[in-house]
């Protein structure tokens, strides 16, 4: 048995699984969804869209489009910690609204401080509640870096002034599943850039299970909806890279996939915003683009359904799903003098003469060598 027969023969299981749980909605998935004018044939589209984003075969795409119609059927409890809600907001904010969103909203929420109706007493008695009917069941989400100074009273929520950190402990003790969702929930984010005086760090640096980190700022709705469907469709955590981000999400680097990656290559910069080279389109690494350093899917995904994003809008990448980006990509608009790469420290000039890893290499062979022509080209132009 190869692996993906293995990983069919898990999420058969697991299908079969989840069909054993009873149903915490009144209408199916199903109903759902043609109420709201989406067909059977633009589901199935859907379904076969995240299947390929998650790097799995075709013959994926029916057990996935049946493990959706039973997010019913798996517990979410969704933590703000020290955040701007931003995470949510690009979860939910859609116009249309988008499959995605729909299926987030089917899934069982026990408990979300901005969405749901409950207030006070009640929303703590709600939060209670869940961890103790859902133990060892549900998934837990947190949005936030953590403060941890002072012993976590930078933040306090409720009639019992509990700290965040506290909090966050307690409900990841008995959670299936913990995920970070955003740079603040996964590295500390803004709140943690220098001097920290909260103290504030991502959530697998204050509890002891393993975290899934879905960083950004914020993530894409893809990128968090499929990390759920993943854990729906297998019960597992999918597989993770050095900052225990999903590899299908985050395994390739912005710069790979850029649609101003032509221009990289020939060494056509935007030498100054609202320029012709600007106006038409060409790389922005000297206006502080840090596509060649950030690992995302921001290239291939965008945003607002699948439509924009910062480089097609004209600005570069901030970085933003990397460790401490707030202290290591600044500044923001112009290009870094020096950078840490896969563990080793090298300016952009190093970078292209060198070659120093199969990471770098994109940065350096064509970008480099391009410049190097034209150079010699406006030379030899000049001499004649």
């Amino acid at each position: 048995m190869n692996g993906f027969d293995a990983l069919y023969a898990k999420a058969q299981e697991r299908i079969a699984v989840l069909s054993s749980l009873p149903s915490t909605k009144e209408e199916s998935v199903e109903q759902m969804l043609e109420k709201r004018g989406i067909e059977r044939r633009d589901f199935m589209k859907w379904a076969a869209a995240i299947t390929a984003m998650l790097a799995l075969p075709s013959q994926f795409t029916p057990l996935f489009a049946q493990a959706a119609k039973l997010a019913d059927r798996l517990p979410l409890i969704w933590l703000h910690m020290a955040e701007c809600t931003g995470c949510s907001e690009s979860l939910i904010r859609s116009d249309a609204p988008t499959i995605d969103s729909l299926i987030f909203d089917y899934i069982s929420l026990e408990y979300h401080e901005t969405l749901m109706a409950a207030a006070g007493w009640q929303a703590e008695a709600n939060l209670e509640n869940a961890m103790k009917t859902y133990a060892g069941r549900y998934i837990l989400l947190v949005e936030g870096g953590v403060p941890t100074a002072m012993n976590g009273q930078f933040l306090t929520l409720g009639a019992q002034a509990k700290t965040g950190l506290s909090l966050v402990q307690e409900a990841a003790s008995n959670a299936a599943a913990i995920f970070s969702i955003g740079t603040c929930a996964s590295f500390g984010g803004i709140q943690a850039a220098a001097p920290n005086p909260t103290g504030a760090k991502g959530v697998d640096k204050v509890v002891k299970q393993p975290v899934i980190n879905v960083p950004g700022c914020p993530p894409s709705a893809e990128n968090i909806v499929g990390t759920l469907m993943h854990f729906l469709l297998f019960g597992t955590l999918p597989a993770l890279d050095l900052y225990s981000r999903p590899k299908w999400a985050y395994g390739n680097r912005i710069h790979d996939h850029c649609e101003r990656r032509g221009h990289f290559d020939a060494g056509e910069f935007v030498e100054s915003f609202g320029d012709d080279g600007a106006k038409d389109g060409w790389c922005l690494y000297k206006q502080g683009c840090k596509g060649p350093y950030t690992f995302n899917n921001c290239s291939t995904e965008r945003f607002n359904q699948h439509t924009h994003w910062p480089i097609g809008a004209g600005h570069g990448c901030m970085g933003c799903s990397e460790p401490n980006f707030w202290d290591t990509m600044g500044p923001l608009e112009k290009p870094l003098q020096s950078h840490l790469i896969m563990g080793l420290n090298s300016t952009v000039d190093k970078i292209g003469t060198t070659l120093l890893t199969a990471t770098v290499i994109g940065i350096g062979a064509h970008a480099v060598a391009s410049l190097f022509m034209n150079s010699k080209e406006e030379k030899e132009e000049k001499e004649s």
